[in-house]
């Protein structure tokens, strides 16, 4: 089994990301680890990923943690720009 390390560096994720993954999903951040480094493996998996976190940002907003949005865009333009999308 591999650990959540070893899926952060396999991948080039960061431990925020995969944090905001597991609280969409409402799994342990061991579980999405192994979870999103195989969606990153696809461009539709890297949407999905996107789309997670955007849902989490629009969520934030909703309910005026502000903070939590904010955080959640940094960490979601840092994922695309790490795994952008070719059309």
């Amino acid at each position: 089994m591999l650990s959540i390390r070893d899926c952060l560096d396999y991948c080039d994720l960061t431990e925020d990301e995969v944090a905001l993954v597991a609280e969409h999903e409402g799994i342990p951040d061991a579980a999405a680890a192994q979870v999103v480094c195989g969606l990153v493996q696809t461009p539709e998996g890297v949407l999905l990923v996107t789309n997670y976190m955007l849902d989490l940002i629009e969520r934030a907003d909703e309910e005026g943690d502000h903070a939590k949005a904010d955080r959640a865009r940094s960490l979601c333009a840092r994922f695309m720009a790490d795994h952008p999308l070719r059309h």
